[in-house]
C-alpha cells in the first residue's frame, strides 16, 4: 500500500488516520466496494460483519470506498459494522490496486470502484485477489481460502 495515508473509521467507530505500515507484520483482508448504503455494498458489508469471528483469526477486515468519513460513520452505525472502513475520495488506494475502472450503466460511462477483495500478506504483498466480485457467497469464498 506504500505510504498512502487515508482517513478511516476504526473497528470501534473512532476516526483516525491510517498508513500502510500500520498493517505490517499481519495479513489483511482488504475489500473495495463502490458506495455506502447501496444494496450490494450493504449486503457485502453485513456478510463481512456476520462472519468477522471466522475471519479475524486469520486477518483483520478493512473496507475501502470513495465515500466520506461522515458517510462511513453513518453506514457503520446503521449496519452495526465492526471493522475498519477507509475513505479514499481521491482514489489513491483504488488506483494502486487497479480497481478504479470505467464502468457503464444504461449506456452511460463513468468511473467507479470494481468490487474486489485482496489478501495482503505480512510483507504488504498481494497473496490472493478476487476481482469483479459477486456479493452472494463471496465472504464464504474468503473464509474457504483461509481454511484450505
Amino acid at each position: 500500500m506504500g505510504e498512502i495515508k487515508l482517513s478511516g473509521i476504526d473497528k470501534d467507530g473512532n476516526e483516525r488516520e491510517y498508513f500502510a505500515g500500520d498493517f505490517k507484520g499481519q495479513k489483511v483482508i482488504l475489500y473495495f466496494y463502490p458506495k455506502d448504503n447501496t444494496s450490494g455494498c450493504t449486503q457485502e458489508a453485513c456478510d463481512f460483519r456476520d462472519n468477522l469471528n471466522r475471519l479475524t483469526k486469520y486477518a483483520p477486515v478493512v473496507g475501502v470506498s470513495p465515500d466520506s468519513i461522515k458517510s462511513h460513520k453513518s453506514f457503520r452505525e446503521k449496519q452495526g459494522l465492526n471493522f475498519i472502513l477507509l475513505s479514499d475520495p481521491e482514489h489513491k488506494l483504488a488506483q494502486k490496486f487497479d480497481v478504479w475502472k470505467e464502468k457503464s450503466m444504461y449506456g452511460r460511462k463513468y468511473m467507479g470502484i470494481e468490487r474486489s477483495t485482496f489478501i495482503i500478506d505480512e510483507n504488504g504483498n498481494i497473496e490472493k485477489e478476487w476481482r469483479k466480485v459477486k456479493v452472494k457467497g463471496h465472504v464464504d469464498e474468503v473464509v474457504s481460502y483461509f481454511e484450505e
